[in-house]
């Protein structure tokens, strides 16, 4: 994929040249990649006839994330017009106002925690209903912050804050942002790892990812987990240190997904299918160099998207990492949006893992039937038909297999042995 040239960007944020920023980013991709839009015409694919989007401008909430980034640079970039939808980014405060949101129909769509789309399936984070993962969003990218006077006291990884536990009796307070999703899972994984029991030894309260920081600095919880900015932002504001990131816990792992209520989905497969390629090529462009990486930092740096400095945002992105304690490292497992197609399929596996961690946590009480549920989420089919429009590579398994920090591996065979084998568990 072209890089976009720096030749489109201009000094002031919304003008190039006389052109709109968005008109301007469109000519610069034109004339560095002509094949993006040189074959479209006028309408773009499945603009028309049968195979034409069933709802033309469609509502996507986000929450102000580095992942949101592509989501909003499909709509920005202009993908999104290539495949005869306008996507509207819809920024929100908080993932259970983006489940209500989802739920009464106000968003289409969602950037949105993978186990918050499940949760609701279930009926464990809210009033149940159908729900549907279109596709992964990103891998990685995601850290989990303790205090600096938990750092200060010895405790800068997850054995040494067990040991600071265990000899101080006061109550520890750990902040996740949706109870069923992907950060309380983490968190909980990379605490149970040590022998910490997260709902036991400690107070897990629920947060919104932009409230994390302005939180620990008044002292309301001793560690969180979140997605990025925020946690570079705690380093930057010198109130907290980076002691694991998410792919430490798991290599890899999926995070946010493009959700929907199967509702949608139904009424709407066309609007879906095309939504998925504009941000399938969203995707791809972000992660083919460091210049598409600036510019994307750049433009959801911005008061409307996530609403914080560039340098909370660009070092991470390019696998950049401190932890506030004078180390740095290059990690090659840093967030990843496309990564060649390997990041955006998704695996039943994936799906039947959260499960297992809700089913080990006590969020849900039996066993379920956990292939049965993720095929009933996980829309694979329309995922394929937008990975072909894309010139997507597919995988050769709706399954994978992963090792996580303890060595145990994950491949979604026997999940409820799976689900059941933790010394450390509900």
């Amino acid at each position: 994929m072209t890089v976009l040239p720096t030749a489109t960007a201009a000094s002031h944020p919304d003008r190039a040249d006389g052109l709109t920023r968005r008109d301007a980013l469109r000519q610069g991709i034109a004339l560095s990649g002509g094949a993006l839009f040189a074959s479209l015409g006028h309408h773009g694919v499945w603009a028309a006839g049968s195979d034409a989007p069933e709802k033309k401008e469609v509502r996507i909430g986000f929450i102000p994330l580095t992942d949101c980034a592509s989501v909003v640079m499909a709509s920005v970039l202009g993908f999104d017009e290539k495949y005869g939808v306008k996507i509207i980014p819809t920024k929100e405060a908080s993932w259970p106002g983006v489940r209500d949101k989802l739920v009464n129909g106000e968003l289409d769509l969602a950037h949105v925690l993978y186990g918050l789309v499940y949760g609701v399936h279930m009926g464990t984070a809210g009033p149940k209903k159908d729900m549907a993962v279109l596709m992964t969003l990103n891998r990685n990218g995601q850290a989990i912050t303790l205090s600096r006077r938990l750092a200060d006291a010895g405790a800068r990884n997850v054995n040494e804050l067990a040991k600071l536990m265990a000899s101080d009796r006061r109550e520890y307070t750990f902040a996740q942002t949706f109870p069923t999703g992907t950060h309380a899972m983490w968190l909980y994984y990379w605490l149970a790892s040590a022998g910490i029991h997260p709902l036991r030894d400690s107070k897990v309260i629920t947060v919104p990812p932009p409230q994390m920081v302005a939180n620990m600095r008044v002292g309301n919880m001793d560690g969180f987990c979140v997605g990025e900015p925020w946690n570079h932002r705690a380093i930057l504001d010198g109130i907290g240190v980076t002691a694991a990131t998410t792919q430490d816990v798991w290599k890899d792992h999926p995070e946010k997904v493009l959700g929907a209520t199967a509702e949608f989905v139904q009424k709407n497969p066309n609007t879906c299918r095309a939504v998925m390629a504009a941000i399938l090529e969203a995707s791809r462009w972000i992660d083919a160099g460091l210049q598409n990486k600036l510019r994307m930092a750049e433009t959801i740096a911005a008061r409307a998207y996530v609403n914080t400095s560039v340098d909370a945002i660009n070092q991470r992105i390019l696998g950049r990492y401190q932890n506030g304690l004078g180390r740095t490292w290059d990690d090659p497992d840093h967030m990843k949006f496309y990564d060649g197609g390997a990041v955006n399929f998704p695996y039943l596996s994936d799906g039947m893992w959260f499960l297992t961690q809700h089913k080990r946590w006590g969020l849900i009480k039996e066993h379920p039937d956990y292939l049965k549920i993720a095929r009933e989420i996980n829309r694979i089919d329309l995922y394929r038909q937008a990975a072909t429009a894309t010139q997507t590579p597919l995988p050769p398994s709706e399954m994978r297999s992963s090792k996580l920090m303890d060595g145990v591996v994950w491949d979604g065979k026997e999940p409820a042995r799976y689900a059941d084998s933790f010394t450390v568990r509900a």
